[in-house]
């Protein structure tokens, strides 16, 4: 008999209407994963900006920059789910080990043939294989949260936890990748962030004992089912190519932005404003208890993402602009928080990594497909239209949300139930 009532804390329980972050963080064994993850994921918020700084210094062209970055984040955004596949077959370790071998060798590979003048299809051919191996530390860390608190309402404490933490990382990448590019070096913040994956991800594959384990080889054609095969992790992916439209058109518009102004290192602050809203709003997020179903939350959230988002392309001062990007980034965590949270109702824990990995993968490429047509917009049109590419970007993305929302309700759990001598039919549990 499903049950149908309301799940309310008793005014005398002595446990916490909402798990908080301080509990989380108590959990046996969660630090030995944290720190060297967060390491790790850093340079997934460098790689963009790095690539577009140096790629627009030696060439002197954004779209020339754009494309190189672009074709990184369409490579990341293919090979992202089938790491993330192979990390539920085989374990994460033996994905990561050779995966940050290969990025920090690629990495090194553009930046001498950026420095050298080599032509763009070499730019090019060294940026697949760059992006194609970064590490999917994120998805990872997520999957490691589950198998230790699966059945846990810290799992959503845990999801904005980790949004948290994303975010943080965008506040602190642009900004390190852009103060090194522009006072060091504009090789500085791809040779950073390929030293940073290599040590970063090395010390995160160290930790065997918190990573999920693999399903046996007799069970992996039951068990090993495709993520993409769920029809809201194919409207999440959708909503969060959205949310990479942003990031990328951001990221560039941003950039073109400071220097028609004279004020290139200001880039990296008007995006770490940006990324504070954004990280702001996931902390208040995460510590809500919510009432509110979260396919509902997530419609809301995203309307007001795409309604803060089309108001950037206008803002032509640094303090608008500022403002702006700060309230778009308190849309976006929401959204991040969220579509994450569903992903544990939709797809089974043997296919979690790969899902988290596919909506990773969405935002690269969302980033990838933004950079590519903002950064062309910014050398063809007036300064500031690649911000054009997060409103139009998110608008499509929130008219394929309200359309197929109905796919983002948990499936039903069925059994099989006999009806009588030799007849049997699955019968949905909550219709007993």
């Amino acid at each position: 008999m499903a049950s149908t009532v309301t799940s309310e804390p008793s005014k005398t329980s002595s446990a916490p209407a909402r798990p908080g972050y301080g509990q989380l963080l108590r959990t046996r064994g969660a630090w030995t994963f944290l720190l060297p993850g967060f390491a790790a994921r850093q340079p997934f918020a460098m790689l963009t900006i790095s690539i577009v700084l140096l790629v627009q210094h030696t060439t002197g062209s954004y779209g020339a920059a754009g494309a190189v970055a672009a074709v990184t984040g369409v490579a990341m955004a293919l090979f992202a789910p089938y790491s993330g596949r192979l990390a539920d077959r085989h374990g994460q370790r033996a994905v990561l080990l050779p995966g940050v071998l290969v990025h920090s060798v690629s990495g090194l590979t553009l930046t001498a043939l950026a420095l050298s003048g080599a032509p763009l299809w070499a730019l090019f051919a060294a940026a697949v294989p760059t992006g194609a191996s970064v590490p999917q530390v994120g998805p990872m860390v997520r999957a490691r949260w589950g198998v230790k608190l699966q059945g846990s309402p810290l799992m959503t404490t845990a999801a904005a936890f980790e949004s948290v933490t994303d975010e943080l990382t965008f506040v602190l990448g642009p900004l390190v990748a852009t103060a090194l590019c522009t006072t060091v070096d504009p090789s500085a913040g791809l040779l950073t962030e390929s030293a940073l994956t290599l040590i970063g991800g090395l010390l995160f594959a160290a930790q065997k004992s918190t990573q999920p384990s693999v399903a046996p080889a007799t069970h992996a054609r039951v068990e090993h089912v495709s993520a993409l095969r769920v029809p809201g992790i194919r409207v999440l992916i959708v909503t969060f190519l959205g949310i990479g439209s942003v990031f990328g058109g951001m990221q560039v518009s941003l950039a073109a932005f400071a220097e028609s102004i004279g004020e290139p290192g200001l880039n990296g602050v008007l995006y770490g404003v940006f990324a504070a809203g954004n990280m702001l709003s996931g902390v208040v997020c995460g510590a809500v208890a919510w009432k509110i179903a979260p396919q509902r939350r997530l419609l809301v959230g995203y309307a007001a993402l795409a309604l803060t988002a089309s108001g950037l392309w206008a803002a032509h001062s640094v303090v608008v602009l500022a403002g702006i990007g700060l309230l778009v980034g308190m849309c976006i965590a929401p959204a991040l928080i969220t579509g994450y949270t569903l992903v544990e109702g939709l797809v089974p824990p043997t296919a979690r990594t790969e899902a988290f990995t596919w909506l990773t993968g969405a935002v690269a490429l969302g980033q990838a497909a933004a950079v590519t047509v903002a950064g062309q917009l910014e050398d063809r049109l007036w300064d500031g239209a690649g911000f054009l590419v997060p409103m139009a970007g998110t608008a499509l993305a929130l008219a394929t949300l309200v359309t197929l929302r109905s796919h983002l309700a948990p499936p039903r759990a069925t059994r099989v139930v006999t009806r009588g001598v030799a007849h049997r039919e699955p019968v949905a549990i909550g219709e007993m």
